[in-house]
């Protein structure tokens, strides 16, 4: 007797069987590889993320807006101390994170309870106490740097429209352009993507942003090489900007320094989210923590050699007449197209940056709403579909919640358009507190170094050296922004 199947039947458990030539059920290979399950060891959705997507989430956060500052940084302190302090930085940076990275499981660090969040592992770690104030830190600092992103988009932004006038009206010409239109755009941009659901979801926009900030990386170095043939030498001096004279008085040139400290700082700035980017790792193993120690070794690695190339390239083509920004502080004119698409990749990147830096805080605020009102219409989220391509899901407090977000940080940008002084302080301020302090406490707290041994003694040095730096640095980045705010008018459009 002849059988014809035509669709392969479920058996209770769901998996596909085939039909035999006798009609007998016969099992397909499913039977002995057990069904991958959509859901995590927690019963969340199941994490996909590998070294490369933790890498390109780090990158993305990093390269970016500070490390168009690092010419000028460079300038501040000269030959000697700039490149030192870049790699110091660099050096802390990525100890600090290691420490960081055992903190995310809690007990076993394979099986343990996972933190998910930076705060999350501060209150598993220290108590309730230090998780407000980290909470405090972390949000602030976090709302602060979407202010920085948002200003320096713009900038580049304007840019573009400015190296065309430049082009075609002559370098003489002033052409005048404000920012705050442009930060409007961006901000528009950002209100569409941020109903993205969760930072797992973005992994695609930080691979984009990641291969934009290695082009537009390139193209200034590159611009900065020529300019460096131009000059037939190097400039600059071991020192940094001249601190007598008219140029610049002693007090600014103090100033300055500290403020190159904060912008180097900023550069570096990623600890704030690490164990947000590493709740994205697939399950174990190997264990979570094994995967981001070689994702922030990349990631330092090559952060640090761009940042080296763009910082002194940038310096030894203009000295100490170094913009705070080297693609759009027009050391360079020509080629003027070569300047917009630099600048395009500049915006593109800094979306998928506005992003990374953002999603923790959406999704703070709305687990906090959904365990405040579990089940309720605010929070209950409900599928759509557009077309037959995209779909995606929804909720009313994500919607009004992360536009009001968006708006607050884009008319706070408006305000305070300065990029090298905002940079400077949002780098300071979360330096020693988020990036050493924490780690190095819950590296403490979790391995239980002994009080009084060799490596507690040597990990508060750190601490300590660190907030040394950290406050001299907010000094001095205030006194920019006060400087700055003198010449500035928030309200004229054209100017």
């Amino acid at each position: 007797m002849s059988h014809t199947v035509s669709v392969a039947p479920l058996d209770n458990r769901g998996m596909e069987v085939e039909l035999g030539a006798a009609g007998d059920h016969v099992e397909s290979r499913s039977e002995a590889e057990p069904p991958k399950l959509l859901v995590d060891d927690d019963g969340r959705p199941l994490r996909t993320g590998t070294l490369w997507t933790a890498s390109a989430h780090i990158i993305t956060a990093v390269i970016g807006s500070g490390v168009l500052s690092l010419a000028w940084g460079v300038a501040q302190l000269g030959w000697a101390a700039g490149p030192a302090v870049m790699v110091l930085f660099a050096a802390v940076i990525y100890y600090t994170s290691t420490l960081l990275t055992e903190c995310y499981r809690s007990g076993d660090p394979v099986f343990g309870p996972r933190n998910r969040t930076y705060i999350d592992a501060v209150r598993a770690t220290l108590g309730e106490s230090k998780e407000r104030l980290c909470c405090a830190i972390q949000l602030s600092n976090l709302f602060g740097i979407g202010i920085g992103v948002s200003i320096a988009a713009s900038v580049s932004m304007q840019a573009i429209r400015r190296a065309g006038c430049f082009h075609y009206r002559g370098h003489d010409d002033p052409c005048h352009a404000s920012t705050s239109p442009y930060i409007a755009i961006f901000g528009v941009m950002q209100v569409v993507f941020s109903q993205i659901p969760d930072l797992d979801k973005v992994w695609w926009l930080s691979i984009v942003a990641a291969i934009m900030s290695l082009s537009y990386s390139t193209i200034g170095v590159s611009l900065g090489a020529a300019e460096i043939v131009a000059n037939r030498g190097l400039k600059g001096s071991l020192a940094g900007t001249i601190s007598t004279g008219a140029r610049v008085t002693v007090m600014q040139k103090v100033w300055r320094n500290l403020q190159a400290f904060g912008n180097i700082a900023f550069a570096y700035g990623f600890s704030i989210i690490l164990l947000e980017i590493q709740d994205t790792i697939k399950s174990p193993p190997p264990s979570e923590a094994v995967v981001m120690k070689k994702a922030t070794a990349v990631s330092v690695a090559v952060t640090t050699v761009i940042y080296l190339l763009c910082g002194c390239v940038g310096y030894a083509a203009f000295g100490s007449a170094a913009p705070d920004n080297m693609l759009t502080g027009f050391g360079f004119y020509e080629p003027f197209w070569l300047l917009d698409v630099a600048n395009a990749f500049v915006v593109v990147h800094l979306v998928g940056t506005y992003q990374v830096m953002t999603q923790p805080v959406f999704a703070y605020v709305e687990r906090r709403a959904s365990a405040a009102w579990p089940g309720s219409a605010l929070v209950r989220e409900t599928d759509v579909r557009v077309g037959r391509i995209m779909a995606f899901s929804v909720s009313p407090i994500r919607l009004a919640w992360r536009t009001a977000y968006v708006c607050v940080t884009t008319a706070v940008a408006m305000l305070l358009p300065f990029f090298g002084s905002v940079v400077g302080f949002i780098g300071a301020v979360s330096f020693w507190p988020l990036t050493v302090y924490f780690p190095v406490e819950m590296y403490i707290a979790h391995r239980r170094v002994a009080r009084g041994s060799t490596q507690w003694l040597l990990l508060h040095a750190l601490s300590a050296g660190c907030l040394v730096v950290s406050i001299a640095a907010a000094a001095g980045s205030i006194a920019g922004v006060v400087e700055e705010l003198k010449a500035h008018n928030p309200f004229c459009w054209s100017c």
